[in-house]
């Protein structure tokens, strides 16, 4: 061809083509890319199948996949046709000639570089706010299950009428409604505007009439769509009121109506929500007389009507009418709150009692009496004896415990029921000697057996009296399947039952025992389908070639038990603390999950990783929080996980829980009705820990149901710090066998004590009925102390014993030759009018390295006492021996290093520790059971000592 540019004319270049065999090659390769990802996909999608399916809730994993797709498709095509077919009709609506202008001339430009390609660009665009759109809708499928399944709570709002189901189930999904169709209407105006302005149906700078007549009817149009919808809005925010969060001067977080609320902002919404549909009508009429004037009129008064009525009116309401009354301006609105808030919570039933805090009795005998029978004072603190658990009966390097044991119930050897420390002697990964594919998969598998110990008793070197131990164990648990697949150290998978033998356990002369699996769990590898999909699931490429994988080999995952609840019940919230317990040959995880909400009107909220933190907790005890914010939950579903098979059962609990019933609705079948709970596991079903912190949480401000005093704060109570530990966090609560005053018998319980706010003195102290086969389960019973009377709290009462004298020089003798003393729980128990502080302590030894029980903290009425046991250490509060009391504090003490036979005393103490030590590491217990009486007399003559000196007598009388 000529140059058309009138240019000189050079040589050709020449542009080589690839050849076949090139493009061949680069096809292929293109196209098993494409295939590697949709495998890629496929593998996701088909392992998480398999997987519900072996778990047998392939119901829950159909159900949620096909909302999600349902949503998706429904959501996203909606929004796909309204911005495309605004996109088609703006540009059916174009001009059919443009003026002649710059800008015009400009746009030119645009239109003829876009022309060939317009169906694309149309289906381009249309497509990617549909897949937006769609997938932003997938992820709200439990708000439409919710809403569509919703049953009626059978309670009424008391402003509304409406039924606490309307705001708990179908006012998400309005919102949800009204968000998509902001979001449509919004996208729509813009790609038509921009469609317009493009074919000359807007003007910016050419002269003549900014907008065709055709465009103007079309972007009213929209505009009065969205304005309709800014009506709807209004509406539905009268009833967002209800369930609206704000600040008063009393607490924080508060929920619902106030006065405000209810005598400006609603009628100023019912005003906005005319004036706005009125702004619509406005709109759509310019269909007809193609003016903006009176839109834009209408529309601005609603925007002033916003500012003015929506913003101006409730601040001179709050300011002038308010503010110099609130406390009476208040009163009905807090009155819903507190009623409202105690019933979501489950404490509208709590009990308060008053309690002196001093005892009623000086008979010295009948309160060491009623010591042993109001508590089983538990001396085994799960949170402390972890690691001696792990060094006599961890057995092998590749076994491991929990960081914190467990507290159950199990019957003694004369048929009593009593407080029992257990654990699970679990795989850790991390302990294997040699570490490789082939062991951290096939060969080490699973744990074996469970330890446990009594709660109230330990042997004569302080260690834990165990009642189940040794590998097999053996003991007071009976004959059980003691292979442990499913735990919650178990975070890695296992392939099974294959050629590959397991190590079992490991024998007294160290010769392996080895076990394939005959269990039903886990997913069948035998299909090479199967071993590709999860070789691309794990990014593990032996899963497809390994020969250790043959006929019968299951792969198992998912393996601790709150994973595996959560996983087939992905609309529950699970607790933060699974724990075992032998049931009936097998051992069963019992993970406790509730149900909770959002939208209760008038319920204060709460967080439920705020209100659930306290000293012991880390990532593997906190809670699984679907939903983080709540102002309403039920503890409605016991689930078990078996620990051999990971066999997952889901109960019914709370049988009237609306919100279980609804989603009972959406995956039927998947609960089973409590009746089906066996009365042996029964016997180990507990208060839940997490339930119990949030509800404790709550009762410091909503145990007070008078409005005027909640209004003054004057009665706000706090959760007390943990005073064993430097953590600063909130003393967790504790399980103990106990009675309170109004009961006869003792019970399983959950107990925790409040303080007053920014005071350290006891101001109540609360137990809840923690046995699920007792008549009062759940029952909370609360004991609130005179505020004019000052009894000692917790960290009051750590206080005392660490600045005790005498106390203080025995510490620091256990101290001696590098040695740790551990506080373990401080104990809370009222008796007679009084109450009585318990604390365990225990030191871990330079030579063993885990805490072993050496003396035991008393303290009742301001009297102390630290003795070798818990009977002792009562004897000596109870009047009935002498020893470590109280001291004066008139200064004539002498300090110990001028009493010689203080010092010599303490000398003694320090030998005969270190004997004890020396035989505790050669596990000659006669040489220690002589060491420790040695000790004792040495401490009991120091005290004596010290005695006589702060009495005024001479140092060797």
């Amino acid at each position: 061809m000529p140059d058309r540019g009138g240019g000189p004319t050079g040589p050709r270049i020449r542009v080589h083509r690839p050849s076949r065999r090139v493009r061949t090659l680069l096809m292929t390769m293109g196209v098993l890319a494409v295939l590697f990802m949709i495998f890629v996909m496929f593998a996701g999608f088909w392992t998480d199948w398999l997987w519900y399916r072996s778990v047998h809730y392939s119901s829950v994993f159909t159900t949620t996949l096909w909302t999600k797709i349902g949503l998706f498709f429904v959501f996203g095509l909606l929004m796909a046709a309204a911005v495309g077919v605004n996109i088609w009709l703006a540009h059916r609506l174009r001009p059919p000639l443009s003026a002649m202008s710059a800008e015009q001339q400009s746009l030119d430009r645009y239109r003829m570089s876009i022309a060939p390609y317009k169906k694309w660009v149309l289906v381009g665009v249309t497509a990617l706010v549909g897949l937006i759109a769609g997938a932003s809708a997938s992820g709200q499928w439990r708000t439409w299950l919710l809403w569509v399944n919703g049953v009626s709570f059978g309670t009424k709002d008391k402003q509304f009428g409406k039924d606490v189901s309307f705001y708990a189930f179908d006012l998400p999904w309005y919102r949800f409604l009204l968000g998509f169709g902001f979001a449509a209407a919004v996208l729509s105006l813009i790609a038509a505007a921009l469609v317009h302005y493009l074919y000359g149906g807007l003007r910016i700078t050419s002269p003549g009439a900014r907008a065709t007549a055709a465009a103007t009817g079309h972007l009213s149009v929209l505009l009065g769509f969205f304005v309709s919808l800014k009506a709807v809005a209004y509406w539905l925010d009268r009833y967002g009121l209800a369930v609206k969060s704000s600040d008063l001067k009393s607490t924080n977080g508060w929920t619902g109506l106030r006065y405000v609320d209810a005598n400006a902002y609603l009628p100023a919404k019912t005003i906005l929500f005319c004036i706005a549909a009125i702004c619509a009508v406005l709109f759509f009429a310019t269909l007809w007389r193609r003016t903006w004037q009176l839109p834009v009129i209408g529309f601005g008064l609603m925007v002033l009507s916003a500012i003015l009525i929506g913003g101006l009116y409730p601040a001179i309401v709050q300011k002038f009418q308010v503010q110099p009354n609130e406390q009476a301006k208040e009163a009905q609105y807090i009155k819903k709150n507190i009623e409202a808030t105690r019933k979501a919570y489950g404490i509208d039933s709590a009990k308060v009692s008053d309690y002196s805090g001093i005892s009623n009795t000086s008979d010295n005998e009948k309160l060491r009496t009623d010591a042993n029978s109001t508590a089983s004072l538990r001396l085994l603190d799960p949170n402390v004896v972890s690691p001696t658990f792990q060094q006599l009966q961890q057995v092998r390097g590749y076994y491991g415990f929990p960081g914190t044991l467990d507290v159950d119930r199990y019957p003694g050897k004369n048929g009593a029921e009593q407080d029992t420390v257990i654990g699970l002697r679990e795989l850790n990964i991390n302990g294997i000697p040699e570490r490789n594919w082939i062991n951290e998969h096939f060969k080490y598998t699973h744990g074996y057996g469970a330890v446990s110990g009594k709660g109230t008793e330990v042997t004569p070197g302080g260690a834990p009296d165990f009642t189940e131990s040794n590998l097999p164990t053996k003991g007071e648990l009976g004959n059980y399947q003691q292979r442990i697949y499913y735990g919650e150290k178990t975070s890695q998978y296992s392939i099974v039952g294959g050629p590959q033998k397991e190590l079992d356990y490991t024998n007294k002369n160290g010769s392996e025992k080895t076990y394939s699996y005959t269990g039903k769990s886990g997913v069948n590898l035998s299909n090479p389908v199967n071993r590709a999909a999860y070789a691309v699931a794990f990014s593990e490429p032996q899963i497809l070639y390994s020969g250790a994988i043959g006929q019968g080999s299951r792969i198992l995952y998912n393996r601790t038990p709150k994973e595996r609840v959560e996983s087939v019940a992905p609309w529950l919230t699970i607790d933060g603390d699974a724990y075992p317990a032998v049931v009936k040959g097998r051992v069963q995880w019992i993970v406790d999950a509730y149900t909770t909400s959002n939208g209760f009107p008038y319920s204060s909220r709460t967080t439920l990783g705020d209100t659930t933190a306290d000293s012991l907790t880390d990532g593997q005890r906190a809670v699984v929080a679907q939903q983080n914010q709540v102002n309403y939950i039920r503890n409605s579903v016991k689930a078990t996980v078996d620990a051999f098979d990971g066999k997952v059962k889901l109960y019914e609990w709370d049988t009237k829980d609306p919100v279980l019933k609804t989603w009972e609705k959406a995956f039927p079948g998947t609960v089973e009705p409590k009746s089906a709970i066996d009365p042996d596991l029964m016997q180990h079903l507990r208060y839940p820990q997490d339930l119990f912190k949030v509800q404790r949480e709550l009762l410091t401000r909503y145990h007070v149901t008078d409005s005027a005093q909640f209004y003054s704060g004057s009665e706000v109570w706090q959760v007390p710090q943990d005073p064993t530990n430097k953590s600063g966090n909130a003393v967790p609560p504790y399980y103990l066998s106990m009675k309170m005053p109004d009961q006869r018998e003792q019970s399983f319980s959950l107990t925790t004590t409040f303080t007053p706010r920014g005071r350290e003195n006891l101001g109540a102290f609360m137990a809840v009925d923690a046995d699920a086969k007792s008549p009062d389960f759940g029952k909370i019973r609360m004991l609130k102390l005179p505020s004019n009377t000052t009894v000692s709290g917790p960290q009051q009462v750590q206080s005392k014993f660490n600045s005790e004298t005498s106390i203080a020089n025995e510490i620091n003798i256990l101290k001696r030759g590098d040695s740790e003393v551990e506080y373990g729980n401080l104990l809370t128990v009222p008796l007679d009018g009084g109450l009585l502080y318990v604390e365990p302590v225990y030191v871990r030894g330079a030579g063993t390295n885990y805490p072993l029980l050496k003396k035991v903290l008393v303290s009742y009425n301001d009297r102390t006492a630290f003795r070798n046991t818990l009977g002792e250490a009562l004897d000596e509060v109870f009047g009935k021996s002498t020893g470590t009391t109280k001291p004066p504090s008139d200064g004539t003490r002498p300090p110990a290093s001028q009493n010689p036979t203080v010092q010599e005393a303490l000398g003694d103490a320090q030998k005969a520790f270190e004997a004890g030590q020396k035989a505790l590491q050669e596990q000659n217990w006669t040489e220690y059971g002589k060491a420790q009486e040695d000790l004792e007399a040495a401490l009991k003559r120091a005290a004596d000592a010290e005695k006589k000196a702060a009495q005024g007598a001479k140092p060797g009388d």
